[in-house]
């Protein structure tokens, strides 16, 4: 008897509504044809870190205190977007709120923040760096990883993408995915790093996936 299908023929998919679907991500992705594991993932570190980091870490502290994460903007305001801002600004790379990405019917929506490096030349071709962020809804790491892959793959189809890298958070807790399009893979990384006490080693991977 043949398995039924997630995803129906001739319905419309967005972004969020992979986060709604009460599947099992790896059972989604294979959907979308896309393998899917959990592993320790090696991710770029730079050693460069911004002069910033220490008011950075002082502001995060200093604020947790005072405010509850129960929402999306608290925590985009107070968390996710002050780390990403000072990413963006010590890389100087380009950074998109809500930018609109339409590759399908069934992959379509807004990414909700995507950090992309100025265009550089390799072998003669224009080439950039993208980053996607995601944050997680209801607090669900689970479901928002199963939403970032689906961005994963829409953003690397668009853009012709070999290799790209995501993160899910809920501002306090980060945890990252990578998308190789060669075994058609998405890997979770089973490490979660922690805001404030893991913020230069977050930030350090953050820089190293732009460099």
């Amino acid at each position: 008897m043949a398995k039924p299908k997630i995803l129906q023929d001739g319905q419309t998919y967005t972004f969020r509504s992979y986060f709604e679907l009460a599947y099992e991500t790896e059972d989604i992705l294979a959907e979308l044809g896309y393998d899917f594991s959990r592993q320790r993932l090696t991710l770029p570190c730079s050693l460069r870190i911004p002069e910033r980091i220490t008011s950075l870490n002082q502001q995060i502290e200093e604020i947790l205190p005072l405010v509850t994460l129960s929402s999306e903007i608290a925590r985009r305001e107070i968390l996710v977007a002050p780390i990403l801002s000072e990413v963006a600004r010590f890389c100087h790379c380009q950074m998109r709120l809500e930018y609109p990405l339409q590759v399908t019917s069934q992959l379509r929506g807004n990414l909700d923040y995507l950090l992309r490096s100025f265009p550089q030349e390799r072998n003669g071709k224009a080439f950039s760096r993208n980053f996607l962020v995601v944050e997680a809804k209801n607090d669900d790491l689970s479901r928002g990883f199963t939403q970032l892959s689906a961005e994963l793959i829409a953003l690397s189809i668009a853009q012709e993408l070999d290799i790209l890298y995501g993160a899910v958070t809920m501002g306090d807790a980060w945890r990252f995915g990578k998308l190789t399009t060669e075994n058609r893979m998405i890997t979770q990384d089973i490490t979660l790093y922690r805001v404030p006490d893991d913020l230069d080693k977050l930030m350090q991977i953050l820089i190293g996936l732009l460099e």
